[in-house]
Protein backbone atom coordinates (compact mmCIF):
# COMPACT_ATOMS: atom_id res chain seq x y z
CA UNK A 1 0.00 0.00 0.00
CA UNK A 2 1.48 3.35 -1.11
CA UNK A 3 0.97 6.09 1.49
CA UNK A 4 1.01 10.05 0.00
CA UNK A 5 3.17 11.55 3.16
CA UNK A 6 2.16 15.17 4.02
CA UNK A 7 5.32 17.29 4.09
CA UNK A 8 4.28 20.59 4.85
CA UNK A 9 6.13 21.60 2.35
CA UNK A 10 4.01 24.25 -0.22
CA UNK A 11 1.86 22.18 -2.70
CA UNK A 12 3.12 21.72 -6.63
CA UNK A 13 0.30 22.41 -8.86
CA UNK A 14 1.60 19.94 -10.58
CA UNK A 15 -0.12 15.60 -9.65
CA UNK A 16 3.13 15.20 -7.50
CA UNK A 17 4.04 14.36 -3.88
CA UNK A 18 6.92 15.56 -1.75
CA UNK A 19 7.01 11.99 -0.21
CA UNK A 20 5.40 8.31 -0.43
CA UNK A 21 5.96 5.41 2.05
CA UNK A 22 5.43 2.03 1.00
CA UNK A 23 6.39 -0.02 3.70
CA UNK A 24 9.66 1.03 5.24
CA UNK A 25 10.04 2.31 2.31
CA UNK A 26 10.24 5.90 1.90
CA UNK A 27 10.63 8.27 -2.04
CA UNK A 28 11.15 11.99 -1.78
CA UNK A 29 11.65 14.78 -4.21
CA UNK A 30 13.40 17.74 -3.75
CA UNK A 31 13.79 21.48 -5.24
CA UNK A 32 14.85 24.80 -4.35
CA UNK A 33 11.88 26.37 -3.04
CA UNK A 34 10.79 28.02 -0.10
CA UNK A 35 8.10 25.66 1.77
CA UNK A 36 6.16 28.27 2.86
CA UNK A 37 5.63 30.24 -0.26
CA UNK A 38 6.73 27.84 -3.09
CA UNK A 39 8.66 29.97 -4.81
CA UNK A 40 12.61 29.13 -6.19
CA UNK A 41 15.52 30.64 -3.81
CA UNK A 42 18.24 32.93 -5.40
CA UNK A 43 21.64 33.02 -4.35
CA UNK A 44 23.03 30.55 -6.30
CA UNK A 45 24.21 26.93 -5.82
CA UNK A 46 24.89 26.98 -2.31
CA UNK A 47 21.74 28.61 -1.16
CA UNK A 48 19.85 25.86 -3.83
CA UNK A 49 21.75 22.93 -2.61
CA UNK A 50 21.20 23.69 0.86
CA UNK A 51 17.32 24.69 0.63
CA UNK A 52 16.85 21.29 -1.17
CA UNK A 53 18.70 19.43 1.19
CA UNK A 54 16.34 21.35 4.41
CA UNK A 55 13.38 20.08 2.17
CA UNK A 56 14.56 16.28 2.05
CA UNK A 57 14.85 16.66 5.76
CA UNK A 58 11.23 17.91 6.16
CA UNK A 59 10.08 15.04 3.67
CA UNK A 60 11.88 12.45 5.84
CA UNK A 61 10.86 14.08 9.21
CA UNK A 62 7.40 14.06 8.23
CA UNK A 63 7.90 10.31 6.98
CA UNK A 64 9.30 9.01 10.27
CA UNK A 65 13.24 8.93 9.40
CA UNK A 66 15.98 11.62 9.36
CA UNK A 67 18.76 12.27 7.13
CA UNK A 68 20.76 8.88 8.23
CA UNK A 69 17.55 7.03 6.74
CA UNK A 70 18.38 7.78 3.19
CA UNK A 71 19.80 4.79 1.10
CA UNK A 72 19.65 7.06 -2.27
CA UNK A 73 20.16 9.93 -3.54
CA UNK A 74 19.89 11.34 -6.85
CA UNK A 75 21.28 15.17 -7.72
CA UNK A 76 20.26 16.86 -11.15
CA UNK A 77 22.42 19.78 -11.59
CA UNK A 78 21.84 22.54 -14.79
CA UNK A 79 25.77 23.24 -14.77
CA UNK A 80 28.35 20.87 -14.04
CA UNK A 81 30.86 23.73 -12.59
CA UNK A 82 27.74 23.85 -9.63
CA UNK A 83 29.03 20.15 -8.12
CA UNK A 84 32.05 22.07 -5.63
CA UNK A 85 29.42 24.48 -4.41
CA UNK A 86 26.40 21.21 -3.88
CA UNK A 87 29.39 19.11 -2.41
CA UNK A 88 30.31 21.82 -0.39
CA UNK A 89 27.02 22.00 1.04
CA UNK A 90 25.89 18.32 1.25
CA UNK A 91 28.93 17.67 3.17
CA UNK A 92 27.58 19.63 5.93
CA UNK A 93 24.06 17.46 6.00
CA UNK A 94 25.99 14.35 5.45
CA UNK A 95 28.54 14.10 7.90
CA UNK A 96 29.11 10.57 8.72
CA UNK A 97 29.18 7.39 7.73
CA UNK A 98 27.77 5.36 5.64
CA UNK A 99 26.54 7.95 3.53
CA UNK A 100 23.72 7.75 1.14
CA UNK A 101 24.95 6.28 -1.97
CA UNK A 102 24.61 8.83 -4.97
CA UNK A 103 24.72 9.84 -8.43
CA UNK A 104 25.20 13.40 -9.25
CA UNK A 105 24.13 14.39 -12.79
CA UNK A 106 24.11 16.74 -15.21
CA UNK A 107 20.97 18.02 -17.19
CA UNK A 108 20.23 20.53 -20.16
CA UNK A 109 18.04 22.29 -17.54
CA UNK A 110 14.99 21.65 -14.75
CA UNK A 111 11.47 22.75 -15.03
CA UNK A 112 10.94 25.73 -13.09
CA UNK A 113 12.87 28.65 -14.21
CA UNK A 114 15.93 29.53 -12.02
CA UNK A 115 16.30 26.31 -10.72
CA UNK A 116 20.11 25.17 -10.53
CA UNK A 117 19.24 21.71 -8.54
CA UNK A 118 17.21 19.06 -7.82
CA UNK A 119 17.30 16.17 -5.59
CA UNK A 120 15.66 12.82 -5.64
CA UNK A 121 16.07 10.08 -2.54
CA UNK A 122 14.76 6.90 -1.25
CA UNK A 123 14.83 5.84 2.45
CA UNK A 124 14.31 2.84 4.08
CA UNK A 125 13.00 4.21 7.90
CA UNK A 126 13.47 1.97 11.58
Amino acid sequence: MIERIETGIAPSSAPINDAVKAGKQVWLVAIAEDPVTGEIVGGGIAAQARRCLQNLDIAIKAAGGTLANLVMVNIYLVDRADAAGMNAVYREFFTAQPYPVRATVVVKELLADGLLIEMTATGVLD
